[in-house]
Formats: structure tokens, C-alpha cells, sequence
């Protein structure tokens, strides 16, 4: 017992010194996990989070002070773990010090880096305003020291890497001789092929060609609660979007798949702004807009302003790394074009013109419509209904089947004189 007690004031130093590492430790991965858009928001919040995002600004300053703070703390928690197992040694058995060692390394690896990051990551706006009054005055402590730091820093720099020199950044060609050199394997070739195939197809892709159409997603009206969730259920594309209060147009969405708690009541106080653009823009220019603007959502309108549907970051990432991306596979879990038997195929109406006249190797007539379902409603002057029949260029449409939720079945067949003339 009089061991122990020898021991206790040890061994409470090393628990505040665990402490105040793991409060070091959350406090990196809370600074440095926020993002931009939610930085934005922080910029003009409380007292902490105004504080938090003047830290962010500075990030080498930020990081320099926690490194130091955490090397100081680690190096007083092992001295101190030392002196207690060489304690240990003497009074008990060697096989007490050492497990002794062992233990305290396991505790600060789990309690002061595992534990405290993970927790962080999952609530990073949080921990990063509540940490930022006593992170702020720890940094400023540092500050008269950050000088010498920096010197200690360049001087190791170059006596290490006296030659090192900072590259450009790579372009285009750079990557593709990189991947020519270093990939010997073929299938990765064809997969990077594949990725820079379509990102190029961005650029000619509209964004109501690859939008989710207004029927094929639920918009709420605030105040939205946990029981709207329950009673739509959630939805497909992983955002839950809010309309205006007293209209039916978006104008903020929430990423549910990156939100580890939701209140009962106002989910929508943890929306984020959505972007609008016209049905007509490329699927480049809205990816590059979303980048800037640090947006996850786009609205698509028409030219009279109004909500035809939805674009979303997860869209766009589909559209670049599927080798086929097809919008009818995405969000009606069917394969866009299937052959029925010579001269006829059962397609979906989401099936894009482009993607058709790709698959059959036929010509198609120009239009301003860019799928199957736009053509029938352009030629038929209404909205399709099953059993509706039109002709359009080389086919004989006829509805097989419409729901509102899955859109269009329609068979196409080669019309006679159109096989006649290909």
C-alpha cells in the first residue's frame, strides 16, 4: 500500500498529461476536418466558432503549436512512465516494470490518439468551437518560440535535402505518361482510359440529360422532423432537400450520409445552400461551379425558372468512374436498352439520344430533346400515356408502360424502309 501511494501522484501526472494530449489530438483532427462550406458558416457563428475558423486561417501556425504541445506532453508522459517502471523494478519485479511499460504506451495510444480523432472526426464543428478559446491561448504561448521553430525547420531542410527543390504541377499529358510507364497491367489501363474518356463526356453532357427528374425525389417543407424521414423514408440520392417555407423550390439540402445526429424537430437548420442552374448548362460547368462555391447540390430549371430536377456531387462521380454510366441503371435499377429480338429493343425514357444512336450505330434526326421521353412528348404534343404510338426517324415508338416513379418502358423498332435504306 505504501508503494501505491508513493506512486499515485506519478501516476495522476501521466492521467492529465494523457489528457491533454488527446485534447491536442481531437483538437488537429477537429480543426483540420472541417470543411470548406462548413468553415463558411463558422466564419459568422458564436464566439467559438469565430475563433476556430481565425485558427483554420493560419493552418502551419495551427499545426506547428499542436506538434509542439503534443512532443512536449509525450516526452513529460514517458519520463515520468520511466520513473515509475524503474520504481516498479525496485521495489516489485522486473515483470512488473515491464508491464507496467507496456501498459502506460497502450493507454496513451488508445486514450491520446485513437480514441479523442475518432471521436472528432464524427463531430468536428463541435469539438473545434468548444476547443478553440484554450487552443487559441496554447497557440499564442507558442508564438514567441515559432521563429526559432521555423528557423530549426529550414535548417533541417537543408541539411537533409539541400538540393530539394518544389516541382510544378502536373498536367495532363504529364499523368498520362506517368500511367504509360508505371502501369503494366492492362486492365488498369483500360480503367484510367475509361476515367479520362469520361470526364471529357462531362463537357458535352447537359445536366437535364444526367439530372434526377423532379419525380424521382420528395421535397420538404420546413419544419421537417424525424417522422417526415420515417414516413417517405430516406431518400435515394442521400440528400434530404428542403424547399423555400412557402413555395415548393429547393433551396437547401442535407448530406445524411455524413450526419451522426439528427434533432426530432428543424432538421433543416443543419441544411446546406443548394446552386442553381439552367437546363441546358454542361455537367462541367455545374462539377466546376459546385468546386468553387463548395456545393453538393445543384438545381436544375427551366427557362421559366422552375425545379425539372436535381444534380448531385455523387452524380457527377458516378459519370466519371463507371466504365458505363447509365442514369436509368442509377435510378431505376434497369438497364437502359435491352434487345427483344432483331430490329426492336425495349428502352427506358431517360435513355439519353446520344447514348441511343451509341448502342445501335444509327443516325439519328436532330431535336431539342435529349431523351426518348422528350421525343415522344415533342412529337405527340402531350405527355405519353401507355399504348401511345409515334413515328420518329428511323423508329416506330410505342409506350409499353409508364409509372410516375419509373418513367417510360418503350419499344423502339426499326421501321422497314429505314432497315432498307441502313
Amino acid at each position: 500500500m505504501a508503494s501505491f501511494l508513493e506512486l499515485l501522484p506519478w501516476l495522476i501526472a501521466m492521467t492529465l498529461l494523457m489528457a491533454g494530449s488527446g485534447f491536442f489530438s481531437a483538437s488537429e483532427a477537429a480543426m483540420f476536418y472541417l470543411r470548406p462550406r462548413i468553415r463558411e458558416k463558422m466564419q459568422s457563428g458564436s464566439t467559438g466558432e469565430r475563433m476556430a475558423f481565425q485558427l483554420t486561417e493560419r493552418p502551419e501556425r495551427l499545426l506547428s503549436a499542436i506538434l509542439f504541445w503534443n512532443l512536449v506532453i509525450n516526452i513529460s508522459y514517458f519520463a515520468i512512465s520511466s520513473i515509475i517502471a524503474i520504481r516498479l523494478e525496485k521495489t516489485e519485479s522486473g515483470s512488473a516494470s515491464i508491464l507496467f511499460a507496456i501498459a502506460s504506451l497502450l493507454a496513451i495510444i488508445f486514450f491520446s490518439e485513437m480514441l479523442p480523432k475518432n471521436v472528432a472526426v464524427l463531430r468536428p464543428q463541435k469539438l473545434a468551437s468548444a476547443f478553440s478559446i484554450p487552443l487559441s491561448f496554447a497557440v499564442r504561448v507558442v508564438d514567441p518560440i515559432m521563429p526559432l521553430l521555423r528557423s530549426v525547420n529550414l535548417i533541417s531542410r537543408r541539411l537533409i535535402w539541400p538540393g530539394f527543390e518544389a516541382e510544378s504541377y502536373m498536367d495532363v499529358a504529364d499523368l498520362e505518361r506517368a500511367i504509360e510507364h508505371t502501369a503494366d497491367n492492362a486492365e488498369l489501363i483500360k480503367q484510367e482510359q475509361t476515367v479520362m474518356r469520361n470526364i471529357v463526356t462531362l463537357s458535352a453532357t447537359r445536366v437535364d440529360e444526367w439530372m434526377r427528374p423532379r419525380t424521382q425525389f420528395v421535397t420538404f417543407r420546413p419544419p421537417v422532423s424525424r417522422l417526415d424521414l420515417l414516413k417517405h423514408g430516406l431518400p435515394e440520392s442521400g440528400y434530404l432537400l428542403v424547399s423555400e417555407p412557402n413555395s415548393i423550390e429547393i433551396s437547401h439540402a442535407i448530406r445524411l450520409d455524413n450526419q451522426y445526429e439528427l434533432a426530432d424537430e428543424e432538421i433543416e437548420r443543419f441544411a446546406e445552400p443548394v446552386q442553381y442552374m439552367p437546363w441546358c448548362a454542361t455537367v462541367a460547368e455545374a462539377f466546376e461551379r459546385m468546386s468553387q462555391r463548395h456545393r453538393e447540390v445543384t438545381v436544375v430549371v427551366n427557362e421559366y425558372g422552375d425545379t425539372v430536377g436535381v444534380l448531385t456531387i455523387e452524380d457527377i462521380l458516378e459519370t466519371v468512374f463507371q466504365e458505363s454510366p447509365s442514369r436509368a441503371r442509377r435510378l431505376l435499377n434497369r438497364e437502359p436498352i435491352t434487345k427483344i429480338e432483331d430490329s426492336i429493343w425495349l428502352v427506358s425514357g431517360m435513355l439519353s439520344l446520344r447514348r441511343l444512336s451509341k448502342e445501335l450505330d444509327i443516325e439519328l434526326p436532330e431535336t431539342n430533346s435529349v431523351t426518348i421521353g422528350g421525343v415522344m412528348q415533342d412529337v405527340l404534343q402531350k405527355n405519353s400515356e401507355k399504348g401511345d404510338l409515334c413515328d420518329w426517324g428511323p423508329f416506330a415508338m410505342r409506350v409499353i408502360d409508364f409509372k410516375a416513379k419509373l418513367g417510360l418502358l418503350v419499344e423502339l423498332k426499326l421501321r422497314p424502309e429505314a432497315e432498307n435504306e441502313s
